[in-house]
């Protein structure tokens, strides 16, 4: 699964747990996850190369809403998430961005 969700008892936070298979980007030496709650900035939340070739990111979302992201890899490659709770146009074309719902 790529998209974790852990709700916090004590605050009114969701840790999502973004993950990037190795197959998504076999050969990326970076991946950035990019979306609505860091303002679309590419560099704002670098991810980790994990031992097994994902890429893994953690970010603190507000429950209740939906994010539009997708991930940035080598800083030239766009890629949705493959097991997203949605996907809605990106105003680009025929793309479209992911969405989680928190």
């Amino acid at each position: 699964m790529s998209l974790k969700k852990r709700y916090l008892k004590t605050k009114d936070l969701s840790k999502v747990t973004f993950r990037l298979p190795p197959q998504a980007a076999p050969e990326a030496s970076s991946v950035h996850l990019v979306g609505e709650f860091n303002s679309w900035d590419p560099a704002a939340t670098p991810m980790t190369r994990l031992r097994n070739g994902e890429f893994k990111a953690e970010v603190d979302l507000e429950p209740g809403h939906e994010y539009q992201f997708r991930y940035l890899i080598d800083e030239e490659v766009w890629e949705n998430d493959w097991e997203a709770d949605g996907y809605l146009p990106n105003g680009i074309g025929n793309g479209e961005n992911s969405v989680v719902v928190v």
